[in-house]
């Protein structure tokens, strides 16, 4: 799939069907996630994929009950590890680890789309009980849930705003 194709069909799917997906892939989708820039290449993200439904449900609940994300055959919960972005100080703490792991959340969706997956971005979350469901260490931080599978539905185009109504030149 070309690169264009990927960003405009990739949607938000909350839905999806029953169909294991191979172990293999998963690795893979993290592995392009990794690929993505990260301040001094330091990677200041981790990933912790999760299967079992007991430890899914839990996420949910964590998730405001977002039920889509135990239906997900698997989740990945994208995590700043914030050890490895000590030598920015607090500005690597508060921002880059957050952009290098927003970074590495598209590469995953749009790798996700091209292995003919689906997702969404997940990010309203009570992050302490993501910490305590995960066992996450205290330098760990949860900044993402994607549920991971194929649809078992479509889904339509977005509206957007116009490009137009987005850009500014030289000043606002």
């Amino acid at each position: 799939m070309e690169l264009t194709e990927a960003i405009k069909t990739r949607r938000s799917v909350r839905s999806f069907s029953n169909k294991p997906v191979d172990e293999d892939t998963i690795k893979q989708i993290i592995e392009l996630g990794n690929l993505a820039p990260s301040a001094g290449n330091l990677q200041p993200r981790d990933f912790v994929v999760v299967k079992n439904q007991e430890t899914k449900e839990k996420l949910t609940q964590a998730a405001l009950n977002q039920k889509f994300i135990a239906q997900a055959p698997f989740v990945i919960v994208i995590c700043a590890n914030m050890k490895r972005v000590t030598p920015y100080g607090n500005r690597g703490h508060e921002l880059y680890t957050i952009q290098d792991t927003a970074a590495a959340i598209q590469n995953m969706l749009l790798a996700v789309v091209d292995f003919g997956l689906a997702s969404c971005w997940v990010g309203a979350f009570n992050e302490s009980m993501v910490v305590d469901i995960l066992e996450l260490p205290s330098y760990i931080r949860p900044v993402a849930i994607l549920p991971i599978g194929y649809s078992d539905t479509g889904s339509k185009e977005p509206s957007r705003i116009p490009i137009e109504d987005l850009i500014r030149y030289e000043k606002w």
